[in-house]
């Protein structure tokens, strides 16, 4: 995944303001970085997984193209809930597993926007993400992944509720990344995990968002076999214009968010589960929200 996620879209609930910058901040992507990091690009071996994101993002700075914070009263805060069901076969293509995956979100944002008398609130089904399509590759130091899904907007969605948990547009995502492990008994890895995303237009407006790559990363230490601790973060950047015949703001702004933060995770053999917690906090903000996220998820094998 990544986070696979595709969670958390608390930026385009700004999509009704008025304002054409606030309108400018609202096109953004699907993915919302911070739901994977250390060993982010290692998949496991052929199964069957369950895994359970729970992502909390909280804001109560808006900035502009400058890195300064707008004076407009913001707070923002968004509670996702994904469900992630994931096949590896034990089918080899150019000697990589193949996989398969489905990410069905629940979300909850609290939005308010002083400035302009803005307040809404919303549980809703967000938009349901498909990956037909997963390459793993493991060796002895390294692993690598690659994999092409896609968001589709089955997400509940209204121009004039700017908390709706769809998107109302398709997103392409490219996945690509690679875990080296950095000592010969792999208890020190540092990963990267690339996603790519090309978006469609928009349903209800004739705005198409521009496409948006996330690197995200982590460098982590394996304690006593079954805990990785160490760190995790992102960054994310807007590669190309917004475009369509609604665009009414300077499409030459492109946004940017880093973040960085802490990450432990435990292995219980047990219960054939698997538990992580992340919390980053963002920072260096372009056109963007600045805030902070925590992620606690839950991998078990069926």
């Amino acid at each position: 995944m990544r986070k696979s996620t595709a969670i958390l879209s608390f930026i385009l609930m700004l999509a009704t303001a008025s304002s054409s910058l606030l309108f400018a901040q609202a096109e953004k992507g699907h993915y919302v970085p911070g739901v994977e990091g250390i060993k982010g690009s290692s998949l496991p071996p052929p199964g069957v997984y369950f895994r359970w994101y729970n992502a909390f993002y909280g804001a109560e700075k808006l900035m502009d193209r400058k890195g300064d914070e707008l004076p407009v009263n913001f707070d923002v805060s968004v509670y996702a809930m994904a469900n992630r069901l994931i096949w590896i076969t034990d089918k080899k293509i150019l000697g990589a597993d193949f996989g398969m995956d489905i990410l069905v979100p629940l979300i909850r944002t609290d939005l308010k926007i002083g400035a302009l008398g803005l307040k809404d609130n919303r549980f809703q089904l967000g938009d349901i993400y498909l990956e037909p399509f997963v390459l793993s590759w493991h060796r002895p130091r390294c692993d690598a992944a690659f994999g092409l899904s896609f968001y589709t907007p089955t997400g509940q969605y209204d121009k004039t509720q700017p908390a709706s948990a769809g998107q109302d547009f398709w997103t392409t995502l490219l996945t690509f990344g690679t875990t080296q492990y950095l000592d010969p008994q792999k208890t020190w890895s540092l990963s990267l995990l690339g996603r790519y995303e090309i978006n469609s237009e928009k349903g209800e407006t004739k705005v198409k968002p521009g496409q948006d790559l996330v690197l995200e990363w982590g460098l982590g230490k394996n304690v006593a076999k079954f805990w990785d601790i160490g760190l995790s973060g992102y960054g994310q950047w807007q590669l190309t214009d917004d475009s369509g015949a609604d665009v009414n703001w300077d499409t030459s702004v492109h946004d940017r968010v880093y973040a960085i933060g802490p990450e432990v995770s435990r292995f219980v053999l047990p219960a054939k589960l698997f538990v992580s917690v992340r919390a980053v906090w963002e920072f260096g903000a372009k056109d963007h929200s600045q805030g902070h996220m925590t992620t606690i998820t839950l991998t078990k094998i069926l």
